[in-house]
């Protein structure tokens, strides 16, 4: 059990600490070029891996649009607009903003999937909303400004409920890791023609340090780490692997301080905990919808 939780830890660090290593990856790589990269050694990744499991299987036809529109929306669009958000939101908003990502997902699985919303979802949206004003505003709600790069963040938390909920649907036919492998591929496709026309000027690293961090968070992030978490998830109370989820704002925080120098303000852990209490009291009753959303990265 003390084994189960360590490594979840570790996922949520990884989780977190994803958001600081994107903000240094941008300086150096233009954000389309780099969601190409990424996206490349991810589908490497699990191609390998799809091998190894013997789980390389084709997609039926009735399926292939649903797998080409979550490969397009819930990976090219989520990854792309995440780098382009990154180039200017800061790290630990941003990571606050993706912390509502269950939230969005409820109502989307109350439409579309024909959940219930309850009272206290209702509630702890509006408890999360309102800690999402406060850190943007910084603490001066009476004048807020809004960073172009933070509606970015918005697009890539919207993309990424409407990733949980077309990867639910799906899973019910098809194997999980198959449904990312196919996306993903889809992704990296649509990728290729956008990183050569959309980034003006073209950035690439020529360092080796930058290249390494770029295939090393590809591969920890959206491979190893969810597979460690579904793993490891069903050795542990589900409400409380939930609650340890929603620290990588907090975690993102102390990477910020770390390596790029960044101090938190009081007004952030207000609003952090605003945010991530609102997450709790919203999901408290939607474990599995939270751990189906793990799955979707795996």
């Amino acid at each position: 059990m003390l084994k189960a939780y360590a490594l979840l830890t570790i996922c949520v660090v990884v989780w977190g600490s994803n958001f600081v290593f994107g903000k240094i990856l941008v300086q150096d790589f233009s954000p389309t070029l780099l969601t190409m990269l990424r996206l490349l050694f991810i589908v490497l990744f699990l191609s390998g891996l799809s091998f190894y499991k013997k789980q390389f299987k084709r997609v039926k036809s009735k399926d292939l649009l649903s797998v080409v529109f979550l490969g397009i929306i819930g990976v090219f669009i989520n990854q792309w607009s995440f780098f382009v958000g990154l180039q200017t939101a800061d790290p630990t908003t941003s990571a606050l903003i993706l912390a509502t990502t269950p939230i969005l997902t409820s109502f989307l699985a109350a439409i579309f999937l024909k959940e219930k919303l309850t009272l206290q979802m209702l509630m702890g949206s509006v408890v999360a909303i309102i800690g999402i004003y406060f850190v943007v505003a910084k603490g001066n709600v009476s004048s807020i400004q809004i960073d172009n790069g933070l509606l970015w963040i918005v697009l890539t938390m919207v993309t990424f409920a409407v990733m949980i909920i077309m990867t639910r649907l799906l899973s019910h036919r098809i194997n999980p890791l198959t449904i990312t492998l196919y996306s993903n591929i889809v992704g990296l496709i649509v990728s290729i023609p956008f990183a050569f026309s959309l980034d003006t000027p073209l950035r690439i690293s020529s360092n080796v340090s930058d290249w390494a961090l770029l295939i090393g968070t590809a591969v920890v992030v959206h491979g190893m780490a969810a597979l460690i978490w579904n793993q490891n998830i069903r050795h542990v109370d589900a409400s409380k692997a939930s609650i340890l989820s929603n620290l990588e704002p907090f975690v993102a925080m102390i990477m910020g301080v770390v390596l790029l120098y960044k101090p938190i303000t009081s007004t952030e852990i207000a609003g952090s905990l605003l945010i991530v209490g609102g997450v709790v009291l919203s999901t408290y009753q939607r474990k599995r919808l939270k751990r189906l959303g793990r799955q979707s990265l795996t």
